[in-house]
């Protein structure tokens, strides 16, 4: 793909130039496209939506049609799996949307909502007090946001056994309130695989939140707090940075990409990055060990939905199933795995109709995985 840039992305749209020059215009992605599959219009698919990007980033009327179709964007970028020519596209829409949010105003309830988000969610203090209110009056709330409440979950006693290993977690700023027996369950099967999961106290979001609204700077403020916090984990060496979040793990292995630029974080993020790894590429390598630890005589049944960022996002496929299976486990995906549950992080708030109906998609025809 050709291109002209305006003067106004010169300099800082480099990264942005070398994206669209690799587009071919195939139409491979359009193939699995959540929200082209569900819509059928050009501009909300990878390709149209390249094709705006590219038009704004060369001059063009930036319009609230072009901030529409790269919101109705899930960025769960299954378009990056399919795509022959290597596109990146999940860099390509950040760029744009940061040109979109400053070329175009919001209507105040959008720029209200936004805000709230980017402020409360990667914001413990305040978002762990309203989520136990909410989950005190769950039985009243109104049935949308309601599903959006989990009921409260009986906590599980972390280990206090000391291990010589140890290895970093992030807590997440959303999790500890929503699942918080996520990190509890992660850190009892590390020790009994003879590591501690250590955490640093003043680490939080891992950026991707702000990141994904368009509040760039503000997440890139994540980012650098972050490294800060573990680093001195970093130094005294822990053997890797546990991600049990997917999402916040496709988005820490970002950080040498995101800081690229900063003399004073450049090299440290490129560290972190290194150490960086999701549990799907820890836990196979104690596949006997988990094994003899499970000891299952009746056959479970569970049913697994492959996340976005984990299977696109870090290109990190079939690993989970396989650890299940081999663990004695009758594992069920839905008919179309590779396609987005319709959560991605904030968008089931701002996009609640397109949202529902990727869910739909999503949950049906529950099969076995295929041999790999």
């Amino acid at each position: 793909m050709q291109t002209n840039l305006a003067d106004f992305i010169r300099g800082t749209g480099d990264e942005a130039d070398g994206i669209l020059r690799k587009c071919v215009h195939c139409g491979f992605c359009t193939a699995t496209c959540p929200t082209y599959q569900l819509l059928g219009d050009e501009l909300d698919g990878p390709r149209g939506r390249i094709y705006l990007m590219k038009q704004m980033l060369e001059g063009a009327p930036v319009t609230r049609s072009t901030q529409m179709h790269l919101d109705r964007c899930l960025t769960c970028r299954n378009c990056e799996s399919t795509c022959p020519s290597g596109v990146q596209y999940g860099r390509l829409v950040e760029i744009g949307r940061k040109v979109v949010e400053e070329k175009v105003d919001r209507p105040f309830t959008q720029r209200l909502q936004r805000r709230l988000l980017a402020s409360v969610l990667p914001n413990s203090t305040i978002f762990t007090p309203a989520m136990k209110l909410g989950q005190q009056f769950r039985s009243i709330l109104p049935r949308t946001l309601r599903a959006k409440v989990p009921v409260p979950e009986k906590p599980l006693a972390p280990p206090t056994r000391k291990h010589e290993r140890k290895m970093l977690m992030l807590s997440g700023c959303v999790q500890p309130s929503m699942m918080p027996n996520v990190n509890t369950a992660t850190q009892r099967v590390f020790d009994a695989l003879g590591i501690e999961i250590v955490t640093a106290p003043d680490a939080g979001c891992c950026g991707a939140i702000r990141l994904h609204l368009g509040y760039n700077d503000d997440a890139l403020d994540d980012v650098r707090n972050n490294i800060d916090a573990w680093w001195p984990y970093v130094e005294k060496g822990v053997e890797a940075i546990v991600m049990n979040a997917s999402g916040c793990g496709a988005t820490v292995k970002e950080y040498a990409h995101l800081l690229r630029h900063d003399p004073a974080y450049a090299e440290k993020a490129q560290r972190i990055v290194d150490l960086t790894l999701d549990l799907a590429e820890i836990l196979p390598k104690y596949e006997e060990e988990l094994t003899q630890l499970v000891r299952r005589r009746a056959v479970h049944t569970v049913a697994f939905h492959p996340p976005c960022t984990l299977q696109h996002g870090q290109q990190i496929r079939g690993r989970v199933e396989q650890l299940l299976t081999t663990l004695g486990l009758e594992v069920r995906l839905p008919a179309d795995s590779h396609l987005c549950c319709g959560s991605a992080g904030t968008y089931s708030v701002m996009q609640p109709k397109l949202s529902t109906r990727c869910a739909i998609r999503s949950s049906t025809g529950w099969k076995r995985p295929s041999r790999r």
